[in-house]
């Protein structure tokens, strides 16, 4: 369940340590990260816990959280040696709502945020669960998607005249919780498959009505059929046609 009160309590709580206050982006583990590990288990003592060669960012009474914000490929070990003897729950954070900054490297002057035109999408995890598709079909694993407004902090380093393409992060701020959506069985993945799609459909119809590129479309519906969530049923012209295999509760 959302608490999004909660969450604003571990945003004030981590942005207002005494070590994030030495400045944006220092810290070896970034922001958004320890927000959440903070919001998912409270008690320090349950926070990175050895478990054989491996650490895990949580260890709790409900099993592993791992916080994991991308390159969803490093999680190979940690799945492979964790999943047969625990329930294991990947929390990937979204940013539903983008606020950036600008960071000047050589003044250490912060510009004023502005909102990003753009928002994120639940979908986008399916970039990162194609690096580990064979261990999405685990009965151990379930998988969180958090749709989080943030600031995000950017150095003014990018190789265009403005020194913004290409420029790299160096934080993201939490600011608030939009929404959680939780995905434990295969029928939980209908949940990123809009209603209005028919009950045959393309790539091209998803990406149209998802409202998501084509290529992530791509990357979606391959990894929904290798999880059994939709089927492969045939071609239409020189695309291929997709069929749901499960109705879904909730519509994205």
């Amino acid at each position: 369940m959302v608490d999004k009160e909660r969450f604003d309590i571990v945003c004030d709580m981590v942005v207002n340590s005494v070590a994030t206050r030495d400045g944006i982006g220092t810290l070896s583990e970034k922001t958004l990260h320890s927000v959440l590990k903070n919001y998912y288990e409270p008690d320090s003592s349950k926070q990175e816990i050895k478990i054989g060669a491996k650490v895990a960012d949580i260890m709790n009474e409900s099993g592993i959280i791992e916080i994991q914000t991308r390159q969803f490929n490093k999680l190979r070990g940690k799945l492979g040696a964790f999943l047969p003897k625990h329930p294991v729950t990947i929390v990937y954070p979204i940013a539903a709502c983008k606020w950036l900054c600008w960071i000047d490297e050589t003044t250490g002057e912060i510009t004023p945020r502005r909102k990003s035109p753009k928002r994120g999408k639940p979908h986008q995890i399916f970039v990162e669960l194609y690096k580990i598709k064979e261990y999405l079909n685990n009965p151990n694993l379930n998988l969180r998607i958090v749709m989080v407004e943030v600031e995000e902090y950017r150095f003014l380093n990018g190789w265009s005249k403005d020194r913004k393409k290409g420029s790299s992060c160096s934080d993201r701020i939490p600011i608030g919780l939009e929404e959680e959506i939780s995905i434990e069985t295969v029928a939980d993945y209908s949940k990123m498959i809009p209603d209005e799609l028919p009950v045959q459909f393309t790539t091209k119809d998803y990406s149209k009505i998802a409202k998501v590129s084509v290529t992530l479309a791509q990357v979606s519906l391959n990894v929904m059929c290798s999880v059994g969530a939709i089927s492969l049923v045939g071609k239409q012209g020189r695309l291929k046609l997709y069929e749901r295999n499960y109705n879904k509760d909730k519509n994205l």
